[in-house]
């Protein structure tokens, strides 16, 4: 069984000094955010609409101490920006999350943790079970975020995904980096080799 060492197993690196985190807070205040890859068990919360959930995402970018005031509609406006950026598309505006297809649920978590206007965003299988519509909306959105000078760093096993999406490949062996490649000589075959030998 593999032992991963998260106090010495390595340097990260956050607009040139090093960083460690060992809870959220300090990197979330840090401008860090992550999309997870269990949209239905950590991205939203299923019992609450769209707008409460990006809301929701907000809040949480601005809780460091102090109370918040908590405005619906502030929340609506907010969610309707969101809604119109990210072509996330519902019947009704107040539909629960929960109602919506893969797509549209993942575009609410991208929304909920981008209205906290990070300068770093880390996504972790962004298209896994969303349809073949959803995955180009999404790869668009990613490259016009990196285009915007937000840091882009994209987890996934889906290779035309990384070379569609990536500036610079990493590939992971065993909790280590074993292989970098530019996306211009990148091919899938060498980073599948990378990654089991």
């Amino acid at each position: 069984m593999l032992k991963h060492d998260f106090f010495h197993g390595g340097e990260v690196k956050l607009e040139g000094r090093s960083v460690r985190y060992r809870v959220p807070a300090p990197a979330v205040r840090d401008g860090i955010v992550y999309v997870t890859e269990e949209r239905k068990a950590e991205g939203f919360f299923e019992t609450m609409s769209i707008a409460e959930n990006i809301y929701i995402g907000k809040l949480g970018g601005q809780a460091y101490g102090g109370f918040q005031i908590v405005s619906l509609a502030e929340a609506r406006v907010v969610a309707e920006e969101w809604r119109k950026s990210l072509n996330i598309r519902a019947i009704d505006p107040d539909a629960k999350v929960i109602k919506l297809s893969g797509g549209n649920q993942q575009k609410v978590v991208i929304a909920k943790a981008l209205v906290q206007q990070p300068s770093l965003v880390i996504f972790d299988e962004p298209t896994r079970g969303v349809d073949v519509g959803a995955i180009v909306e999404i790869h668009s959105f990613i490259n016009q975020l990196a285009d915007s000078g937000i840091a882009v760093v994209v987890i996934s096993s889906y290779l035309p995904e990384i070379l569609t999406l990536s500036d610079r490949i990493l590939v992971a062996r065993q909790g280590k980096i074993v292989e970098e490649m530019d996306r211009r000589t990148a091919t899938e075959e060498a980073i599948m080799y990378a990654a089991v030998h």
